[in-house]
């Protein structure tokens, strides 16, 4: 039973108007994508001269800002009068209520954190500042009492009224997380990743000379094992059993700069099943590696193997253990894939110097979303704290968290350089888990809550597109709606020439041409550049967790999807569906279905067959005349994900399940036998398709390899006498002859098939040869 869809649930792509500048903004305005918000900003800076308890003698500061129901706290210096926060607060103008800023200086010593000093602004005298205008300048204010009257010691503060392109944005305690306190408010702050350079290191081992056997009386069965920090790759064992093996084998990693793990390779001499010794080994630092910036060849080196003994206590270096025959190199010709080849970012070699010229700009406005359910529950009520990350190329962004709102407005631009339109930007919702240090979700992986990917080449130069995304989750029990994602996208284009020129340029670098990479080596490595960006990212303050930076890269696309099956067998019959229909029409046609198309048809191929030169021209006019009737129709709005084509909406329980299971299976039983037999059922049909095609391919080739002597005769005897009368008929009237066959009215039609398909059936195929 597929699973039951909610009644209510709407999976289209929406327009929206939302108030953004657009065209209208000023030159200098960053904010052209997204509702301007006006933010009122304190920046705390220090304080000189706070009085001393009288009690204790010392002064534990901190300031406590208060506005309406709002109130931020900053850290609190112990035993100092003098103390320097540095820290920035943000309150949305429009959630305000209250007229007025308290700044309340308080001393955490005493129980009740007595106020030291206060200052108090009023909302309408505080200035506004508009980029790029210069940040506004830290001033020292006098401390005052309860009463107004000036008091020892001062404040340095900066109050100004900005919007979300301030430069201390980013960098602020945002009203909107309140709720959040103590180290866990970098967290919720918005920011911008880079992607370290990933290089391909390549390390093609050749031979090895004069290795130290462990034991004199057996041959070595040696293999070179290479590590770079925790992934370990092996050769295979070398079939030359002395002291000088030869591999010939290359074994590829994908390194970040900086460069911290060094490469360490050693000889292996397997010993037994689960015994292998260490006959020498070498660390490689990798920058000290040559780097291939361009398509030319790397010379081989040689490198020496040392091996420490143990005597007792001590360890003694053996100088020589060996030298090891190689070519080792960072490739930076290559692309390093991260992501699937169907949904990347960024084709560029690793190399600058190979890196085509940038042909525009894209710029994303992140907006809102609506509709977020609860993802988890905090005093005892549902509750979602949201935040959406993108990526485009190596640059990675993540918006500012709104703390427990279901319907979060982030109004947030980023940009872009674009160097090639076919490519994709992904855009995800997640729910962070990472706020409530001790709650019973903490330590969980963030949730996704929908993605959205947007292919650059599908957009309108200069056109801003507006839409409300569905979000949308497959998750084992069905097809879930997680809520809407208002985005606002752009593309401009710097150079037209450019642009139409990369249309004529390969999609990747020369070398993946020239010097392919085999699918296998591709599928491992692009697992490897995953690995390492999700541990570099994670490292990042707010961190990227592992599980978003999976869920953007699509790790799972290449997993077993029987959905995923039918959707893409639906998509080719739908590729295919013109060439039906055009035989479909053609077969209407030469039945004389409607007469009078019929002669039409007829007489314009008989004036291209008597003026060949008309055929090549009507071909082309065809199509631009196709094309042109079908601008009006053209698509008004970017792709999204399309729940029917996934077959997201129909999918059963049990297809679900199972794609959804790990790798290997944890199924047992009843489940994994219903599986194995479902498979087996697609494949048998799967074989069966396959090998009708073999069959008429084999037919075809049996004309002339004299496996049925008599229908090869009859094949080449009907070759002679064709090419005798194509020598004497020139070839319009061969063509016009066959035509005139093809159309002839349904009185001289015959309803059985005709003398080659009856020939071509009779031919022998391997059939007959299969177990």
């Amino acid at each position: 039973m597929p699973p039951k869809k909610k009644p209510n649930e709407d999976y289209t792509l929406k327009v929206t108007s939302p108030d953004i500048g657009g065209r209208k903004a000023r030159s200098s305005d960053k904010l052209t994508l997204v509702e301007k918000r006006q933010f009122l900003y304190v920046r705390i800076v220090r304080a000189n001269g706070l009085p001393m308890n009288n009690m204790t003698g010392t002064c534990n500061p901190f300031v406590e800002l208060r506005i309406g129901n709002y109130k931020g706290v900053t850290r609190c210096f112990e035993k100092t009068s003098n103390p320097e926060w540095n820290e920035v607060y943000a309150f949305t103008r429009d959630q305000l209520q209250g007229g007025r800023l308290e700044i309340l200086v308080r001393d955490k010593e005493s129980a009740i954190n007595e106020i030291v000093g206060r200052l108090s602004f009023d909302l309408g005298h505080i200035p506004t500042r508009f980029p790029p205008d210069s940040p506004l300048a830290p001033q020292w204010y006098k401390l005052e009492d309860c009463n107004g009257v000036k008091i020892v010691g001062e404040l340095m503060l900066a109050v100004w009224i900005g919007n979300q392109a301030d430069d201390a944005f980013s960098v602020a305690w945002h009203s909107d997380a309140a709720a959040v306190s103590g180290k866990n408010v970098t967290k919720t702050r918005s920011n911008v990743y880079l992607s370290p350079v990933l290089w391909y290191l390549r390390v093609q081992v050749i031979a090895a000379h004069d290795l130290a056997p462990a034991d004199r009386n057996r041959k070595p069965e040696a293999y070179v094992k290479a590590v770079l920090g925790n992934l370990v790759l092996r050769t295979t064992v070398s079939k030359d059993m002395n002291l000088n093996p030869a591999w010939n084998e290359e074994v590829m990693f994908v390194a970040a700069e900086p460069f911290d793990d060094p490469l360490v390779l050693s000889v292996e001499d397997k010993m037994g099943a689960d015994k292998d010794v260490c006959l020498g080994r070498s660390v490689v630092p990798l920058h000290q590696l040559e780097k291939r910036l361009l398509p030319q060849p790397i010379g081989d080196q040689w490198i020496t193997l040392q091996k420490y003994v143990s005597e007792g206590e001590e360890k003694r270096e053996v100088k020589f253990a060996g030298r090891l025959h190689l070519r080792i190199f960072l490739d930076g010709v290559y692309h390093v894939f991260d992501e699937p080849t169907c949904y990347c970012s960024d084709l560029r070699a690793t190399s600058p110097k190979l890196w085509p010229e940038k042909i525009g700009v894209l710029e994303l406005g992140i907006l809102k979303a609506e509709g977020l359910p609860p993802t988890k529950s905090k005093d005892g009520r549902g509750t979602t704290d949201a935040y959406c990350v993108a990526k485009y190329g190596q640059k990675w962004v993540r918006t500012s968290t709104i703390v427990d709102n279901y319907a979060p407005k982030w109004n947030e631009q980023y940009y872009w350089d674009v160097y090639d339109p076919y490519t994709v930007v992904t855009i995800g919702v997640f729910d962070n888990y990472h706020l409530q240090e001790g709650d019973k979700n903490g330590g969980k992986r963030d949730p996704r809550l929908g993605k959205v990917r947007i292919r650059l080449s599908t957009l309108e130069t200069g056109k801003i597109y507006t839409h409300s995304y569905p979000l949308v989750v497959l998750q084992p029990n069905g097809l879930k709606k997680m809520g809407e994602l208002h985005l606002a996208v752009k593309f401009s284009c710097d150079n037209w020439i450019d642009l139409f020129h990369t249309y004529s340029q390969p999609l990747l670098p020369m070398m993946h041409y020239l010097k392919p990479l085999s699918v296998y080596q591709l599928d491992s490595l692009r697992h490897q550049a995953t690995y390492t960006l999700s541990l570099r990212l994670g490292r990042a303050d707010p961190p990227l967790s592992r599980e978003v930076v999976e869920c953007m890269l699509d790790t799972g696309v290449s997993r077993w999807s029987l959905r995923r099956g039918k959707a893409n067998c639906e998509r080719v019959m739908a590729c295919l569906s013109g060439i039906v229909f055009l035989w479909r029409l053609f077969d209407q046609i030469r039945h004389w279905k409607k007469p009078s198309i019929t002669i039409l048809i007829y007489s314009l191929f008989v004036v291209m067959v008597v003026s060949p030169k008309l055929m090549l021209s009507t071909f082309f006019l065809a199509f631009f005349v196709l094309g042109v009737w079908r601008f009006p129709k053209r698509p008004r709005h970017p792709p999204h994900m399309d729940t029917k084509l996934s077959h997201a909406e129909t999918a059963q329980y049990d297809e679900l399940d199972e794609e959804f299971d790990t790798f290997p299976t944890s199924k047992q039983g009843e489940a994994l036998k219903t599986r194995y037999d479902r498979l087996r059922g697609i494949a048998g049909r799967l074989m069966i398709m396959i090998g009708d095609l073999a069959t008429q391919l084999e037919r075809i080739h049996a004309l002339v390899s004299w496996r049925d002597p008599r229908a090869t005769t009859m094949f080449l005897i009907f070759c002679l006498i064709a090419c005798v009368l194509a020598h004497q008929v020139q070839f319009r009237y061969f063509v016009l002859v066959t035509w005139t066959y093809a159309m002839r009215p349904p009185r001289l039609r015959v309803g059985i098939p005709s003398i080659p398909q009856n020939f071509l059936r009779r031919l022998p195929a391997k059939t007959d040869s299969m177990l």
